[in-house]
């Protein structure tokens, strides 16, 4: 996942300065934000003199045509324009250059980028724009993991509240992009809080219920309606490798993955209907309490001798709750 200084959130130094500070710690995209304001202009001019780094501009307007030209005359590598202040269609030319991408407060509904399904990527904005230093909406997870159901091509990025816990979750959900301000600058130094934004090992304050794939969304399959057809349909439209398995009140009962279907058919390989598919159930499987934060996962993560690409997140009365998955964050690490 890459970083976005929001370059206006150091209020102390010059820009300059700024981007000097930012360019020696090799961060990888400049957040420039534009309320209404063309002035911002002036300063992408001066630090396309001072570095080569990535722009990403976030254009807060009713009316996005007045700034077409001068897009056009400064090129950046993203471009957002913020969807709930237009007042007029947003028609991007064209010859304007960069990824393009559409930005939504918290309440807003994700099916608003189904008018914008050209566009590279959507920037969620998880606090209140313009509002420096403020708490990440939970209600944001449950978005970003629709938005990627819906639209598995695009990128997401978020914007607002992003601290070294809430850019684990990020990464481990497959976030593209976050944008750090007062996070980045508060810090005793920008390489600290790089650092803090990268690391493996956070400091907890949310848990597990707030970011995992709900039941409802997970792939399941009752035991008492479980055949092997079953199974092997949901772990092929769960499209993770395994199933959980429940009962009839959601007690969890244990989960199939891949390699378990495999060894079934290995022992049964002479006469294939004679595949006993309570057998294969792994009854026993490392799991994750809901309750329980960001610190325990990543404790327990490293306290097993194999490596865990998901975990069955359980309620404390034992019935499943949902999944946590690792494939996002192991891609992010690449």
């Amino acid at each position: 996942m890459k970083i976005s200084a929001s370059i206006y959130s150091d209020k102390k130094r010059p820009l300059k300065e700024v981007i000097e500070d930012l360019k020696q710690h090799q961060i990888e995209l400049l957040h420039v934000d534009c309320n209404d304001d063309i002035s911002v202009f002036e300063d992408i001019k001066m630090i396309r003199q001072w570095c080569d780094l990535p722009i990403d501009l976030h254009i807060i307007t009713e009316e996005p045509s007045k700034y077409y030209t001068l897009l056009e005359e400064n090129p950046v590598e993203y471009l957002t324009f913020q969807f709930e202040d237009l007042k007029q269609p947003l028609e991007i030319p064209d010859c304007i250059q960069g990824k393009k991408g559409l930005a939504i407060v918290t309440p807003t509904d994700i099916n608003v980028f189904t008018a914008y399904q050209e566009f590279d990527f959507i920037l969620i904005m998880a606090t209140i724009p313009g509002q420096s230093g403020g708490k990440f909406d939970t209600y944001n997870f449950s978005k970003i993991r629709n938005f990627r159901k819906l639209y598995p091509g695009k990128s997401i990025h978020v914007d607002g509240g992003v601290n070294a816990e809430v850019s684990f979750i990020l990464r481990n959900m497959g976030v593209s992009s976050s944008v750090s301000g007062s996070y980045l600058f508060n810090a005793p130094s920008i390489g600290h809080a790089l650092m803090n934004l990268t690391k493996r090992e956070v400091e907890s304050e949310f848990e597990v219920k707030d970011f995992m794939i709900p039941l409802s969304e997970s792939p399941v399959v009752s035991e008492s309606e479980l055949t092997l057809e079953k199974v092997l349909l949901s772990i092929e439209k769960g499209n993770l490798g395994f199933c959980l398995v429940v009962d009839e009140e959601q007690n969890f009962k244990g989960l199939i993955s891949n390699a378990d279907v495999r060894k079934g058919l290995l022992s049964s390989i002479s006469d294939l209907n004679q595949i006993n598919v309570e057998e294969i159930i792994n009854r026993n499987p490392k799991y994750i309490l809901e309750n329980e934060t960001v610190f325990d996962l990543l404790k327990l993560i490293k306290s097993c001798s194999f490596p865990i690409m998901y975990l069955p997140v359980l309620k404390i009365d034992g019935k499943a709750s949902g999944i946590v998955t690792f494939v996002n964050l192991i891609k992010s690490e690449l």
